[in-house]
């Protein structure tokens, strides 16, 4: 049921994002009188799900959901219609529209998907606010997996500075240890402050750990503080409930080891994977004792109940009209971080094939349940990814067209219809392996 809810949320986003993606593209094609033959939701090759005609435009919903399109006439796109192109130019088509005109129809997608942006954005400011969990606030410390246990810090370390600069959210803790290129982090131990150096290679670790698996434990997340562990639900096979524990049911030691944080009781389980262990539990008023082996995978089988509001969260609201200039500072911020991601991702060489992802990465984004927060800021993330992705100066995307255009600007000589032609298959080919790359790495990471 998670899968289908996140896939429908996923379906739902894309679905948005394109039409107004397109309807960018159909706007100023409209704007500069310019003949749009087709205005597609999806992809149609073969047949259409839904089609009609209404003035000189066909209207349509694809059935393979990669994208859409508009069929703009005298132009070549990804429709191929080079017979057009061997008749004369005509007033209504695309190439006889001054260059400025041709430009602003071409940018008129990411255009629409930036304001787009600002504008989810500022209605989230506006109905939910802000809230995130200050750094400072995180008095316990944090639960760090093994590529940070490497670089020397453990857990229950508090975070209180990158580079010496203290950071205000514990969720910015990571992408300016990624975005950056942060060099040391500074943890409070037993109340002393230590700096830790950050290796050249991190980025390289995480980039190449991200790229294995979809099944990643959290590498960052604040300390939980536990009383005994309580046991909320089991697992379809749960060694713990074939030993006799039941819902309920408070454990308060393993193996003589009492645990004050719930990392400590996991670290205890992995410890003695393959191993007898003996478990010590309160039910109601009577303390009980289960002996029993635990599977290689270290697992006591059952869902724990663990405390929450354990730390305090800052929230900020706004009134509308505080929302907007927010609301577009939050979409700046968002568009320069992927930026920088994208840089990073590119700077690394061998590994930056291993981590590109495909649909199902997307997909796998949004939550296993429905939130319509959740929702519209994945939504808002999406429509600037797909901004900034377009916007690249690669043959068969808006950029590419944006690319030749300026080209024609600059040296006043429109490039050749042929080389367009053959410009526009090369960019077909590189998207198109691309997309299959990025998809075999979904597989890949989903068996890993």
């Amino acid at each position: 049921m998670d899968i289908f809810i996140k896939i429908v949320q996923f379906v739902l986003s894309l679905s948005i994002l394109v039409l107004f993606h397109e309807f960018g593209h159909f706007l100023f094609a409209k704007l500069f009188k310019t003949r749009v033959e087709k205005f597609y939701m999806f992809f149609n090759p073969w047949f259409s799900l839904f089609k009609f005609k209404k003035g000189e435009t066909e209207y349509g919903i694809g059935w393979l959901p990669l994208g859409g399109y508009v069929k703009i006439a005298g132009m070549i796109d990804e429709s191929m219609d080079t017979e057009q192109m061997k008749q004369p130019a005509q007033p209504w088509e695309f190439r006889a529209k001054p260059a400025w005109q041709r430009l602003l129809i071409m940018l008129g997608g990411v255009l629409v998907n930036v304001l787009l942006a600002f504008a989810i954005y500022i209605g989230i400011l506006y109905t939910w606010g802000e809230t995130y969990l200050p750094a400072k606030n995180v008095t316990h410390g944090v639960v760090c997996d093994t590529v940070f246990k490497n670089i020397g810090m453990q857990n229950g370390d508090v975070i209180v500075a990158l580079d010496g600069k203290e950071i205000e959210r514990f969720s910015d803790i990571l992408p300016e240890i990624l975005l950056n290129h942060t060099q040391t982090i500074q943890v409070l131990r037993n109340g002393e402050q230590l700096s830790l150096n950050i290796p050249e290679d991190f980025i390289t670790t995480l980039l190449e750990l991200s790229s294995k698996s979809f099944k990643l434990n959290p590498l960052l997340t604040p300390r939980i503080p536990v009383n005994g562990i309580d046991i909320m639900d089991f697992g379809e096979s749960s060694v713990a409930y074939d030993a006799g524990m039941r819902k309920g049911d408070k454990i308060l030691s393993v193996n003589g080891q009492t645990f004050s944080y719930y990392d400590q009781f996991s670290d205890l389980s992995a410890a003695n994977k393959g191993k007898r262990v003996e478990a010590v539990v309160l039910r109601g008023t009577d303390t009980l004792s289960y002996s029993f082996l635990l599977g290689e995978d270290g697992k006591f089988g059952f869902y724990p109940l663990l405390p929450t509001n354990i730390y305090e969260l800052a929230t900020q609201k706004y009134s509308f009209f505080e929302a907007i200039p927010a609301g577009i500072r939050m979409g700046v911020g968002q568009l320069g971080a992927y930026v920088k991601q994208l840089k990073l991702l590119f700077s690394q060489g061998d590994t930056a094939y291993k981590s590109v992802g495909g649909m199902a990465s997307i997909a796998n984004i949004f939550p296993g349940y429905w939130n319509w927060h959740s929702f519209w800021d994945l939504t808002a993330l999406i429509s600037i990814m797909l901004a900034v992705v377009n916007i690249l100066p690669i043959p068969a995307l808006d950029g590419g067209h944006v690319l030749f255009l300026l080209y024609e600007v600059v040296t006043r000589r429109k490039p050749g219809e042929k080389f367009m032609e053959y410009a526009q298959i090369a960019g077909m080919v590189f998207i198109f392996g691309l997309f299959i790359l990025a998809n075999v790495n979904d597989i890949i990471k989903f068996f890993g």
